[in-house]
């Protein structure tokens, strides 16, 4: 499956960049960790009151973001039978096209677990209707195994923040809780500061909605069961598929 996911998205990769002039007196203003990982990119470990995040920036781990990615991801604590994902519009159509060639016009009977989870979900979650996204409507489309988490976790400063987004329709774009993490992958050829704290700013947030809702509703938090997100860097080399 993933071979031919990387056919369908194949093109030049971006070659990593290696000036990241202002990144680390960023960094090191804000109380942040920031490593160099040689040839690779860098890793970013932050907190927002007392939960820590990570943002990570290298080559993608996924077939659908060709060259480098940045990937931010945060432990929740959240219920693990919680799974959510938003995706900008464009990448759901290019995701969705894939499955049906690879599952019903192609061979393969089953989804199997080497497929991402954000593109299972496609499959196993019914959308939120165009009516209950709001203003998302346009640019988005969001699906879960909770449709009143989801909801309300969309509702005011997450929606308002992804409107803010300065990216182009095309790029893709994926929120994701699942594990009891959460989770933010988009392509970043360049990591440039003020746009690595646009990035920063939307994934805040959602923590913070993503609190809100679970304070709401306390039967969604439950302990995981799931390995820490936190021994060791995701680059290089990360096989977890989160």
């Amino acid at each position: 499956m993933l071979d031919g996911l990387k056919r369908l998205f194949s093109g030049p990769p971006a070659a990593p960049a290696n000036d990241w002039d202002g990144i680390a007196p960023w960094a090191e203003s804000r109380q942040f960790t920031m490593r160099v990982v040689q040839d690779e990119g860098f890793v970013v470990d932050g907190r927002l009151g007392a939960t820590p995040w990570r943002l990570e920036w290298g080559p993608s781990q996924r077939p659908y973001i060709q060259g480098q990615e940045l990937r931010l991801r945060a432990e929740l604590g959240l219920g693990s039978d919680l799974h959510l994902v938003l995706m900008n519009r464009e990448l759901q159509e290019t995701l969705e096209k894939a499955v049906f060639e690879q599952y019903v016009e192609g061979v393969q009977t089953r989804i199997d677990n080497q497929t991402p989870p954000e593109m299972r979900w496609l499959v196993m979650f019914s959308k939120l209707p165009g009516n209950e996204m709001g203003p998302l409507r346009e640019r988005y489309v969001a699906l879960s195994s909770t449709k009143g988490w989801l909801v309300q976790w969309l509702e005011g400063p997450l929606t308002q923040a992804l409107l803010a987004l300065r990216v182009e329709a095309a790029v893709p774009v994926v929120l994701m809780i699942g594990r009891g993490r959460l989770m933010l992958r988009t392509a970043l050829a360049e990591p440039e500061l003020p746009v690595l704290q646009s990035w920063l700013r939307l994934f805040e947030t959602a923590m913070r909605e993503a609190r809100r809702v679970a304070n709401d509703s306390p039967d969604s938090i439950s302990p995981s069961t799931q390995p820490s997100l936190w021994p060791g860097s995701a680059l290089p080399g990360d096989e977890r598929k989160a």
